[in-house]
């Protein structure tokens, strides 16, 4: 058996929660347009502790495989890249959404709303 050296834990929490960072970026873009810096201040409102050197290549990433696509906007002397939802992207969301819905009921299944907020 091959064993890895620890990581960091707030390392090995983003690799855990990294898809739901992804379902988080397609349903603001779903909702009108996003940009990086903005999408890093939401996410952090929700706990998870992005840097632009993570977020960038997320929606890079996002935009590569189809889901985002972006466009320049000129704001004084600096462009800022604006990220909007795809069809392809639209899709995904829905499926994945549906996804998020079933895990969170096996989750949760037999809790009750007290328990619920306790774990």
């Amino acid at each position: 058996m091959i064993s890895r050296p620890p990581q960091k834990e707030t390392a090995t929490r983003q690799d855990l929660y990294s898809g739901l960072i992804r379902i988080h970026i397609l349903h603001h873009a779903s909702k009108g347009e996003i940009f990086g810096l903005w999408m890093i201040a939401e996410l952090a409102r929700h706990g998870y502790q992005l840097s632009p050197g993570t977020m960038y290549p997320l929606l890079h990433s996002l935009e590569e495989r189809g889901f985002l696509l972006s466009r320049e906007q000129r704001e004084g002397k600096r462009y800022r890249r604006l990220y909007r939802i795809t069809t392809v992207g639209r899709k995904s969301l829905a499926i994945a959404k549906g996804k998020v819905s079933e895990l969170f009921a096996e989750l949760f299944e037999g809790m009750t709303e007290k328990n619920r907020h306790s774990n």
